[in-house]
């Protein structure tokens, strides 16, 4: 089967060029530019994408699908679905389900899931905990995209707290570290202070001040000062202060850096003001917090301190985020309007659309070493996403994919639109037409992501 992407605008590797792109089977066999006086191959099927935007395929670093033990929330069938409608093509989900992902067997169960039920790549975090070492070193860092630590409280038996445990984490594993970084003894002090002051009436607008600034920065700072003392690969996942940045290199290429940042999208879209008018639906962990925060995070995401974007896509149900703030859970969902959040960034000038790509696909691809994916490149896998940047749409309960059915972006205009998604070569996203949502096309060709061999 041969499909011919004709007449697209490509952006890829810093370039934005009209081309078109020849898919053979699950990968890309041409990449043809408008300039090269070449004819345009022939294939079975063509798709004339002029005035549309043609990106390699989105890889989430920080998801949570939920599955197993959390299906009631959320889980892999569906929240791939929704990845690829919101142009996701590759995911990488996080090891707190039920049960926690603390075993070489437990981690292998969730691929067997995900290869019978997810339309899109996937890879899966093993987990650490504080007596789990034997276990972890036992993984093949080819086949798992990191090891997840939680140095802040998490799900069952995931908050790794003690100190000897941390060192012969960083000293002996060799596979990347992924870490929530949240001081848990500052949380306790900070809970505590909060609770005798309001009781079970406290206003979401302080949970900033609860998940603290200062939470946040000893934990990150702790953790970086053991990756630099032992040269291990640390990756510290959604920042969300302007403190933190201090602590990373942002004239070393990404190849040379020990020491590496991710942002998700809504620490660069809501700020404090914001929890009055959307209360738990903006309760996040890490918090959401000062504007000022939130603007340096964007221009450090630019300037390349921060190294990814990702979501932490983390959904709840409505019932579940309805209640007060001290049980109404952390977390929300995201993978479907992740890519057009950013790109309303590079309508409003504050972002390239070329660096957005850098920091969605190529740096995910080259940080994790993701075989063949993140880049439009002739023998690479035809993971490959379509926008429109001027189709103007609202989000609504009406398109929204994921199983909780709500969305923080609910009532939130948009001026781009994915309207198709391609994973190893089929399209699992069909909105070339632009209606208010797409088909998802079942497909059983969606692969386990492999590391390291590029």
């Amino acid at each position: 089967m041969t499909l011919l992407l004709k007449n697209g605008t490509l952006v890829n590797e810093g370039e934005v060029f009209k081309g078109s792109i020849l898919v053979e089977g699950n990968y890309i066999k041409q990449i043809i530019r408008d300039d090269e006086p070449i004819p345009l191959p022939e294939a079975k099927e063509v798709i004339d994408l002029e005035g549309k935007y043609v990106f390699p395929g989105i890889i989430d670093d920080q998801v949570h699908f939920r599955e197993p033990g959390l299906t009631h929330k959320a889980d892999i069938r569906t929240e791939s679905r929704a990845a690829v409608a919101g142009g996701i093509t590759s995911f990488m989900e996080m090891p707190n389900t039920v049960p926690n992902a603390l075993t070489v067997d437990l981690l292998e169960d969730k691929y067997e899931i995900a290869a019978e039920s997810s339309i899109a790549n996937y890879s899966f975090y093993m987990g650490a905990s504080n007596d789990n070492i034997e276990e972890v070193l036992k993984v093949d860092g080819k086949k798992v995209c990191g090891l997840k630590v939680f140095m802040g409280s998490s799900t069952g038996n995931m908050l790794v707290d003690n100190e000897t445990t941390l060192r012969k984490i960083f000293s002996e594993c060799d596979m990347l570290i992924a870490s929530h970084c949240e001081d848990e003894d500052t949380i306790r002090a900070n809970t505590a202070k909060f609770k005798a002051q309001y009781g079970a009436g406290i206003p979401f607008k302080y949970h900033p001040q609860i998940r603290s600034e200062e939470a946040c920065y000893r934990s990150s700072s702790f953790a970086a000062g053991l990756a630099n003392e032992y040269g291990a690969h640390l990756h510290i996942l959604h920042l969300s202060t302007e403190r933190e940045l201090s602590l990373f290199d942002q004239n070393k290429p990404l190849k040379d850096k020990n020491l590496t940042a991710e942002a998700c999208v809504h620490h660069m879209w809501f700020s404090d003001s914001d929890y009055d008018t959307y209360g738990s639906r903006i309760k996040w962990n890490p918090a959401v917090k000062k504007a000022s925060d939130r603007d340096a995070i964007l221009r450090a995401v630019i300037n390349n301190r921060i190294d990814v974007v990702a979501t932490d896509h983390a959904p709840h149900t409505a019932k579940e985020k309805s209640l007060d703030y001290w049980r109404a859970p952390s977390g929300g969902p995201l993978v479907q309007h992740a890519l057009v959040s950013m790109l309303e960034h590079v309508a409003h000038g504050r972002i390239t659309i070329e660096k957005v790509i850098e920091k969605m696909c190529h740096a995910p691809a080259d940080l994790f070493n993701v075989d063949k994916r993140g880049f439009l490149k002739e023998g690479y896998f035809a993971d490959i996403t379509v926008v429109d940047l001027n189709s103007k749409w609202e989000v609504s309960s009406g398109n929204i994919l994921y199983k909780c059915g709500w969305s923080p972006f609910e009532g939130q205009s948009f001026s781009s639109k994915v309207l198709g998604t391609w994973v190893n070569g089929k399209l699992v996203y069909d909105n070339l037409n632009g209606n208010e949502v797409g088909e998802i096309i079942e497909a059983n060709n969606a692969m386990r992501l492999t590391f390291g061999n590029n």
